[in-house]
């Protein structure tokens, strides 16, 4: 496979900078893999199309402020992206303009926080976080939201900052680690999630601590030479113990997100069933992959030449969800990670 299948057209007006005015004010695309359907819809008639028989499995990671600022000696601003923390205090970062940077260098952040570069490796940064207290609470005060590249406003707005230490989160996040969101989930309301069950429509949580690697561009024109990054995820044994039982009754099990979608398929490849498990998944899903947990999914519209696009093509079908996107766009649809969404049954 091409690279090039997975590319489309967008036109800029249509990349959503900030969120809908309410999470579940967002529009909803309804697709159907049986007869090739599309409806629209807005998010909150999800509960229309889920019943009983359905099971949502939602990734409850929490983004983390991971995008910080220091100023050197001589003025310059020098900007830190925390990636992951890799052992205590020690996180892997990048550091831009890194040429201004050298091993042994002191940033200090502010009053509570500085941080000491050790030593390069390949694009990235192996620094020490300097601090007393708990780092989550320190960078909630200093830190910024690591918006997608896509996301271009100006960040200097505390008006903007609010909003997406606000938005740019799920309402159900919980675990601490992620440096970008699980979009699918932005939609969903506590009210929203209550309708839900009271209607018989069940959930757990999952997590995976969204990495870079959803931003990663898919550079080889054979894209079956593209390497996954590694995302770490967790599977409770009460979310192990739910997921078996809803498959076992024979109910759907729908996954909000492509983070989800992965973490199941990763755990049912593995090991065979869904378990209690803290792993690491670098699965990598394209047209041809045969699903072995998820029924239903529901996702955001995603980049060109993406692996998310990859991923949902290998769900529905590559010429019926490159069909949905072109009747998204015709439609205004709104895209990428402050943008609407879609349900496949």
């Amino acid at each position: 496979m091409r690279l090039e299948d997975f590319n489309y057209s967008l036109p800029e007006n249509l990349i959503a900078q900030v969120p809908a005015q309410k999470r579940d004010m967002s529009k909803l695309m309804v697709l159907d893999r049986n007869d090739k359907s599309i409806i629209h819809k807005h998010f909150r008639d999800i509960t229309d199309f889920l019943t009983e028989d359905d099971f949502l499995v939602l990734n409850n990671t929490k983004v983390i402020p991971a995008r910080l600022y220091a100023k050197k000696d001589t003025g310059a601003l020098i900007e830190i992206f925390l990636v992951r923390e890799i052992e205590k205090n020690i996180w892997i970062a990048l550091i831009k303009p890194s040429k201004r940077v050298k091993s042994g260098l002191i940033l200090k952040i502010s009053e509570e926080l500085s941080i000491e570069v050790l030593q390069k490796d390949d694009d990235k940064w192996k620094v020490k976080l300097l601090y007393e207290g708990n780092i989550f609470e320190i960078l909630d005060k200093v830190g910024n939201i690591p918006l997608p590249p896509y996301i271009e406003r100006k960040m200097t707005s505390e008006e903007y900052k609010a909003l997406d230490f606000d938005r740019y989160q799920t309402v159900y996040a919980e675990k601490q680690g992620a440096v970008a969101a699980p979009t699918a989930g932005l939609h969903f309301t506590q009210e929203i999630l209550k309708k839900l069950e009271n209607q018989g429509t069940k959930h757990c949580f999952i997590t995976l601590n969204v990495g870079l690697g959803t931003f990663k561009p898919v550079k080889c024109e054979n894209i079956l030479e593209h390497k996954m990054d590694s995302e770490t995820f967790e599977i409770t044994q009460s979310a192990a113990d739910e997921i078996n039982e809803a498959k076992s009754k024979g109910k759907n099990i729908v996954a909000v997100g492509t983070t989800s979608v992965r973490t199941l398929e990763t755990v049912m490849n593995k090991y065979g069933k869904i378990i209690p498990v803290k792993d690491s998944s670098e699965l990598f899903i394209y047209p041809g992959y045969e699903f072995k947990t998820v029924n239903k999914l529901i996702t955001n519209f995603h980049l060109p030449k993406s692996t998310l696009l990859m991923l949902v093509s290998a769900f529905a079908g590559k010429d019926y969800i490159f069909k949905a996107y072109q009747n998204a766009i015709e439609n205004q649809y709104r895209f990428y990670s402050y943008g609407d969404c879609m349900l496949i049954k």
